[in-house]
């Protein structure tokens, strides 16, 4: 029961840290990173698509996204789309691909991403917590119950707060070297 109990803390605090680095990548650093465009949608065929499933990505340079639609008539709509998402940066195109010119960030947008970061980071931990108040709950009614014995849940409750801290210095340090590379220069 121990043991059953403790995998699903795992299983859960690991899936807390992937939507974190999901959500971390998103965040705009001011270098090219593919990304960034995660969670556009481009209309193809009425049915709205994942950009990277209607076009190849590429990052040839630090500050440039290149984007090379498998139709050339997508163009305009992933145009569209990308303006419409609300990320900052004007796309330009030619007849082949379309270029996202990637701005330097100032100064003070980069302390407002920083803010952002830590918000995100923030949010992953109120996850992990929450991770752990549902494993205490299980092991302490399993207990309360006589499915386990005391002696155990004592020791279990000991390894969750250990996988629980653990989690937390692994969103601590993806925090700090996001917020790192946000106010590299």
């Amino acid at each position: 029961m121990v043991n059953d109990v403790l995998r699903d803390l795992e299983a859960n605090v690991d899936k807390a840290i992937e939507a974190l680095q999901r959500e971390l990548a998103k965040v705009r650093t001011g270098r090219a990173n593919v990304a960034m465009l995660d969670g556009i949608r481009v209309d193809y065929y009425g049915t709205p698509t994942p950009l990277n499933q209607v076009s190849a990505l590429s990052t040839p340079d630090p500050r440039l996204i290149v984007i090379k639609p498998w139709e050339k008539r997508l163009i305009p709509d992933i145009e569209k789309a990308i303006r419409d998402a609300g990320l900052g940066i004007n796309p330009s195109s030619d007849s082949e691909v379309v270029r996202l010119a990637i701005p330097p960030l100032t100064q003070e947008r980069r302390k407002e991403l920083t803010k952002v970061v830590s918000r995100i980071g923030e949010e992953a931990r109120v996850a992990v917590r929450g991770c752990r108040r549902d494993a205490r709950t299980l092991l302490e009614q399993a207990g309360k119950e006589g499915e386990i014995p005391e002696d155990d849940v004592e020791q279990g409750l000991k390894k969750i707060q250990a996988i629980v801290d653990k989690a937390i210095e692994r969103v601590n340090a993806l925090v700090e070297k996001k917020q790192a590379e946000i106010m590299e220069v």
